[in-house]
Parts: structure tokens; sequence; C-alpha cells
């Protein structure tokens, strides 16, 4: 999905929402788990549900690997369902990668081919390891780098709020020095919604790219503060929700009050657009 086509769509659904696909096997209805792929089934009925309110879904690969062959192939059987929806819905990878040269260039295989199986539009990135570790992601036509910039967690503080001796913190020499790799059309910055007061900050250095936005809801972040820094001309947000969609309800109609979560955020973002 190109840059524009993304605009078109949140323009179109009148929403920025991304649904967060962290399908914790423990935490699944008892409605789904006698089904032969319980976490297929769950995702399957909560993409039906929110697919109206949603431009994007991200599945958490945490929470497939963890089940070995079995979690991947149900992830494969939520990607296949998903690209029936080609036109409807952006599809990012949240698997933080990022390694030498060559690594790199076999986790991209992995992630942006059909010969590794899921064919994602987007990844997530860590920049740790500079340029040579997230160039070979950027070499697939279409495909889009997200990189870590300023994450959510309480952590975050350890190390991308460390400033060198001219002011530079190291969250903002991410979003620079990135720039000389990739550009607006194929690269995006996670910036989480608990750091909100920082992405007037943030826009001054990267004022056109897309931000991924966690850490609205469960995590206590604000969309409306998000909303005010870090909207520009072309929303340039895509704010993700997972644990307050997917898990608001354990009943045998968990996923009609997922559709009723999404559609309030989509409300809300409507406002904003």
């Amino acid at each position: 999905m190109t840059r524009q086509e993304l605009i078109n769509l949140i323009n179109r659904k009148k929403s920025f929402l991304c649904v967060g696909l962290d399908s914790d096997i423990t935490k699944l209805p008892e409605c789904v788990k006698s089904c032969d792929d319980p976490v297929f089934e769950f995702n399957k009925r909560i993409i039906d549900a929110t697919l109206p309110y949603t431009v994007a879904y991200k599945p958490n690969l945490a929470f497939y690997e963890s089940y070995g062959i079995s979690g991947l192939l149900s992830l494969k059987k939520t990607m296949d369902y998903l690209h029936t929806k080609q036109n409807e819905c952006f599809v990012i990878a949240d698997a933080k990668r990022g390694d030498i040269g060559n690594t790199s260039k076999q986790y991209a295989k992995a992630f942006f081919t059909k010969e590794g199986d899921f064919d994602f539009d987007a990844l997530t990135v860590a920049p740790y390891m500079g340029e040579d570790s997230v160039k070979p992601f950027l070499e697939y036509e279409g495909k889009w780098v997200i990189l870590l910039a300023l994450t959510s967690n309480k952590g975050s503080e350890d190390f991308q709020m460390f400033s060198s001796k001219d002011g530079e913190r190291l969250f903002e020499k991410v979003l620079t020095k990135s720039q000389e790799w990739g550009n607006e059309e194929n690269m995006m910055y996670v910036c989480g919604a608990t750091k909100a007061e920082k992405f007037t900050q943030i826009r001054r250095l990267v004022p056109n790219h897309f931000l991924l936005v966690p850490g609205v809801g469960a995590q206590g972040g604000s969309l409306a503060d998000v909303c005010k820094y870090g909207l520009n001309k072309d929303c340039g947000l895509l704010v993700n929700s997972s644990r307050g969609i997917i898990f608001a309800d354990n009943s045998d109609n968990f996923d009609k009050v997922a559709g009723e979560k999404a559609k309030e955020m989509q409300q809300e973002m409507a406002q904003y657009l």
C-alpha cells in the first residue's frame, strides 16, 4: 500500500485506527476455545467486526511465535484472511527486527514476500544497529519500515531520552539520521501515546511522516493529546489499540463489543479529522 493509498483509506473510513492483534491464547473467550484453531477464529471474528472502522491491523509476533509451529500457522491463516480484504486495511508485523545486514535481508524476505508466507505491508524495526541493519527492509517497493523512535513503555526513559553534549536526545537522533535512509513514502516511526507532549518536537523533525502510536487506552495515553500534537495535513497517524478493543469483552458476543469499541474510537477520530 502506497502512502497515497493509505491516506485515501483514512479519508474514506474517517479513521486512523489500528487494531493490535495481540491474541493471547490464555485470554481468549470460551466460545472459541473448542475451535480447531482458536486464535484464528478469534482474529477472524475481530477483523469482521472492526473492519468498517479500522484502517490497519498489527499482529504482535510474540503472541504467535510463543506457540511454535501452531502459532505461526494461526498467523498465516490470519494473514491469508487479511489479504482477502486487500484494499480495506494496512497490515503491520509488530516484530521489532533489526540485525547485521545479511540477517536483516533474510528478515525482510520473511515478512515482505510470498515466499515468506506472510507478505506484510510494514514491519517494526529496531534502529539501534544503524543504517546497514535497516536498509535491507527498504529495498521492497510498496513496503514500509516503522522505526522505533519514542516508545510508550516506562523503560523508554533508559536510553531514548539520553541527551548528547549538544542537547540532541537519542530519539531525535533516530528521527534525523534515519531520513538519510528512507523517506515519508516508505518509513514511519513508533511514537508512544504516553509521550504525546513530545509530539511537537517530533513533528518539527518529521512533519510529513506517518507515526504509529501505541499506548492509547490500556496504557493510559490520550487520543485527544495525540491528535493535538501529532496530526498533520495528511492525518499522519495510525493510532493503535489492542487490549481495549480485542479483550473488551469475554462473552460469546466478544466480537460485537470489539466492533462497538472500534466504532467509538472511529467516531472520535472523525471529529479530529
